[in-house]
């Protein structure tokens, strides 16, 4: 199965609880941060919920 890597590009200082917890479920808590994961539906759902936090990396 395909992989896609996601950077985290934002603070989660001063967002709400839920955005908080989408982070940590796809791995990420700190900044910088780039983890690997299958492309699914549910992570590029939960990407998409994220755009000012996170970032596809190539």
């Amino acid at each position: 199965m395909a992989t896609i890597k996601i950077k985290q590009v934002g603070s989660p200082i001063r967002r709400p609880e839920h955005q908080r917890k989408i982070l940590i479920g796809l791995g990420l808590n700190k900044l910088n941060r780039v983890v690997e994961l299958q492309d699914t539906a549910e992570v590029r759902g939960a990407i998409a919920k994220l755009p000012h936090l996170v970032a596809v990396v190539d």
